[in-house]
């Protein structure tokens, strides 16, 4: 990768997280520490307003707009394949949200780079079995509910047709044995539980913050899952 790329590299980077450690850029563009303080400063230079905060990393100063970067061919052709893929492994809200990223991502491309990611669009296609059709919309809800740390309240149908209506605290989405799952602590049973999205039957945003102060990490609970990762 020569500099140039490299430095456009490091500002999306910037421009995807709140803060990026030296260590991180180091290790993702595999330059010394040395070279990221040069590239740094280098970026600096040309106007783009990036800081460091002791203990967390680089930013880019809140407020400062930067124009979008351009896609080459083989990242536009990434994001075309993502596309059918979400069709099996996502639900609707997510495909809605993809569609209308994707297209701005469309927006800021050459025409002759629109026209071949059409021609491609038309000659991918994905054969899809039956029980990987997420025919609800529910995801988008549970990550923001999962950023954002705050409760929802969920009308679930058990596998023996029994309904339950409860509040929990959502940590984490799973996806395993061909479903998606929400982790959540269930505030009704007082213990973690492993939600199958499809299942749910009415999901409603509570606005309020968990109650739970402490979480065990999603990573820690998958250890408990029938499934060997």
């Amino acid at each position: 990768m020569n500099r140039i790329d490299r430095l456009f590299g490091i500002v999306t980077l910037l421009q995807s997280r709140k803060y990026v450690s030296v260590e991180m850029i180091a290790e993702k563009f595999e330059i010394s520490t040395r070279t990221v303080y040069r590239d740094i400063r280098a970026i600096n230079e040309q106007g783009v307003p990036i800081c460091f905060e002791a203990g967390k990393g680089y930013f880019i100063v809140q407020g400062y707009f930067l124009p979008p970067i351009s896609f080459n061919n083989e990242e536009a052709n990434a994001l075309i394949l993502m596309e059918r893929f979400l069709n099996g492994f996502a639900d609707r809200s997510i495909q809605k949200h993809y569609i209308a990223a994707l297209n701005k991502v469309k927006n800021v491309m050459r025409s002759q780079q629109k026209e071949q990611l059409e021609f491609l669009n038309d000659n991918i296609k994905l054969q899809i079995p039956a029980r990987l059709t997420n025919d609800f919309e529910y995801l988008s809800d549970i990550q923001n509910a999962i950023a954002k740390r705050m409760i929802l309240k969920v009308d679930y149908e058990k596998e023996n047709g029994e309904h339950s209506c409860r509040e929990v605290e959502p940590i984490g989405l799973v996806f395993y044995a061909f479903s998606w799952h929400m982790i959540a602590w269930c505030h009704l049973r007082r213990e973690y539980r492993d939600f199958k999205v499809s299942r749910i039957k009415k999901l409603l945003e509570m606005q309020i913050p968990f109650r739970k102060l402490d979480h065990v990490p999603v990573a820690e609970f998958m250890k408990r899952l029938p499934v060997d990762y």
